[in-house]
């Protein structure tokens, strides 16, 4: 591995000599510009304007442009001379808590080795208390042409540089933030978490670039004149607007079975039926929309016209009820009608007996007599 940087680490009175390692590698596939009518390489020369050729590298300096666009020529021995103690020194300058670092600071690792048998002693007593203290050095350097902030931590074995940023670096995220003023539910949130806890942790050892190998393999295929057989990748379906609710829901579903787990009857959901009821009925909020298709109007339709047959209904019973009524009250009618009749009939028969009666004086008296 090839360093990239040589110099001390100032910890204190003590001197550590120390060369920087790239800790990352790219592992892009690079493509060269050619020119499609005959596949020529298109290539960009460095050419001067005073005399309209190419310049060698070895004879290409650096300036500084001003305002008005003049160049003030800038020398290494300019560069070399300025004060500064950090030219060839990572000078420590306090130590610290990770999570006091702002992972928006985070830049490119290195790894730092040590530069002769010299630093192995003061390298080893500098990484084991940091590991102790479970504390990150703050340092400053320089490094290609500017002063540079950077961050020490323990890797195993070896200590390892994350370059920063310094705070003025960092833009304030102004006006990137939704605008319109939204309410998220308890109920959202819990199918949030549930959802997060479906998905689960994730080993990043396990995951890897898919795009990467199918470059691979369309350029290994290129390579040998075979025509490509990949089937071309399923795109991303336009925003929609779903409801959001029922997107959670079928999220944590989804999630289970991807998972092996089946969902039980109503697990996840986050809401009870009351709850779900109750959102329905309520304004829709600015995360909450209805799925596409669903339409008001055919609703407000359908139970219009569930209200008429009810109402016919209602109608219908209130005329049968009346019916029954008058038809009851007939039947008290006629009945009284008879009872009267029979009364009357009782009465004139009573009255023919006693005149019968009246018309027999002698079985009268002699009843009387003895």
């Amino acid at each position: 591995m090839r360093s990239i940087w040589n110099g001390n680490i100032s910890f204190g009175l003590v001197s550590i000599p120390i060369k920087i390692y790239p800790a990352t590698e790219d592992h892009s596939i690079s493509f060269r510009q050619i020119h499609t009518r005959d596949n020529g390489r298109i290539r960009y020369r460095k050419v001067c304007e005073l005399e309209d050729k190419p310049v060698e590298s070895s004879e290409i300096g650096r300036a500084y442009e001003d305002a008005d666009g003049a160049l003030v020529p800038i020398t290494e021995e300019d560069l070399a001379a300025l004060p500064l103690p950090t030219t060839h020194t990572l000078e420590i300058e306090a130590f610290i808590s990770a999570s006091e670092i702002d992972p928006l600071q985070m830049g490119d690792a290195y790894y730092l080795g040590t530069s002769g048998a010299a630093g192995a002693k003061p390298y080893t007593l500098l990484r084991e208390a940091l590991k102790r203290s479970e504390k990150v050095a703050i340092a400053k350097y320089a490094h290609r042409g500017r002063e540079r902030l950077g961050m020490l931590r323990v890797v195993g074995d070896t200590i390892a540089l994350h370059r920063l940023l310094w705070p003025d670096e960092v833009r304030e995220p102004a006006g990137v933030a939704p605008k319109e003023k939204v309410t998220v539910k308890p109920a959202e949130l819990d199918l949030a978490d549930t959802l997060m806890e479906t998905l689960g942790e994730v080993d990043l050892n396990d995951l890897r670039d898919e795009y990467h190998e199918a470059l691979e393999e369309l350029v290994a295929a290129k390579v040998s004149g075979a025509t490509p057989t990949a089937e071309p990748g399923e795109r991303p379906a336009g925003a929609q607007v779903v409801d959001l609710m029922a997107a959670l829901k079928e999220s944590v579903r989804s999630a289970k079975e991807a998972r092996g787990e089946g969902a039980g009857e109503g697990e996840g959901e986050g809401a009870s039926e009351g709850e779900a009821e109750e959102e329905e009925e309520e304004e829709a909020a600015a995360t909450v929309h209805e799925l596409r298709g669903r339409k008001k109007a055919p609703a407000k339709k359908a139970a219009s016209a569930k209200k008429a047959p009810a109402a016919e209904k209602k109608t219908a019973a209130a005329k049968r009820g009346g019916a029954k009524a008058a038809k009851g009250t007939k039947s008290a009618e006629g009945a009284a009608g008879k009872a009267v009749g029979r009364k009357q009939a009782g009465t004139k028969k009573a009255a023919a007996k006693k005149t019968a009666a009246k018309k027999q004086p002698g079985k009268r008296g002699t009843r009387t007599a003895s």
